[in-house]
């Protein structure tokens, strides 16, 4: 494969609760990897022509449950060059979505700790389901209850908790087998 990845599958997806940093390292690993990188959460904005708080608003959790596993069951089945995909946090909950995220790709679990997502997203507006009294708690609620669940499809785990970008992309990397000689170095530290 031209990307030195030594396992059989093409595209990467990584998963995780929100605020784990799948943009960012998304974005970073396309740029090491030379790989197109694509958001399901955006893919799915585009297709209705509406914000993801919009759909929940309007729509309910539902209904955008479902826009996601008709989206991961389309791209499952497509035929294309290889991709990273970052898909929301709540995409593993459905057990009709697991088999199609280890379908779509290698999957990468970025496990984060709840305190972090607290930090990283307090005062963030744009996440439906913090928009509560108590965020932390939320929080700390959700990240138990997807944890199975993240677990059941990941074939690599990494923890990012007090880890640099450039650590997680090394961590990742040397989970798939890719060598530093085949992917330039990204410049500059972000640290998570």
């Amino acid at each position: 494969m031209g990307n030195g990845m030594k396992t059989e599958k093409k595209n990467l997806v990584l998963i995780g609760f929100m605020g784990s940093g799948k943009t960012t390292l998304g974005l970073k690993l396309s740029y090491r990897l030379k790989m197109p990188v694509e958001d399901t959460d955006k893919l799915i904005e585009r297709r209705e022509k509406k914000s993801i708080r919009q759909i929940f608003d309007g729509e309910g959790e539902g209904y955008f449950r479902a826009c996601e596993t008709a989206l991961l069951r389309e791209l499952a089945q497509k035929q294309t060059n290889p991709k990273i995909y970052s898909v929301g946090g709540g995409t593993p909950l459905s057990p009709d979505n697991r088999p199609l995220l280890r379908q779509l790709g290698t999957v990468v679990w970025l496990r984060v700790q709840p305190d972090t997502v607290y930090g990283r997203l307090k005062g963030d507006t744009g996440r439906p389901l913090l928009q509560c009294e108590d965020p932390l708690g939320r929080i700390r609620e959700l990240t138990e209850q997807r944890r199975e669940a993240y677990a059941a499809c990941a074939d690599i785990t990494v923890d990012v908790d007090g880890k640099s970008t450039e650590e997680i992309l090394r961590q990742i990397l040397d989970a798939l087998g890719i060598t530093e000689e085949s992917a330039p170095s990204i410049g500059g530290e972000v640290s998570f």
